[in-house]
């Protein structure tokens, strides 16, 4: 099975937040890219278990969205 996991930047945060429609429940924040991602490879396996799925192995495929405000002055 392979989950689909986003990563979103929240600028006013200051923090990464990952959710996955193929993983339910699946809602983290980290200040640091790398942390998150291995804090998601933590969490997918017992959220599976959590929510009684039949998957023995899960491919995590990561995409990430960070959209900046930059201002241009003239």
């Amino acid at each position: 099975m392979r989950c689909e996991i986003r990563f979103t930047w929240d600028a006013e945060e200051a923090v990464w937040i990952a959710t996955s429609k193929d993983v339910p429940g699946l809602v983290l924040e980290s200040g640091s890219f790398d942390a998150l991602v291995e804090r998601v490879k933590q969490a997918v396996p017992e959220l599976l278990k959590l929510n009684n799925s039949a998957v023995e192995d899960c491919r995590l495929s990561f995409s990430t969205e960070r959209v900046d405000r930059v201002l241009a002055y003239g």
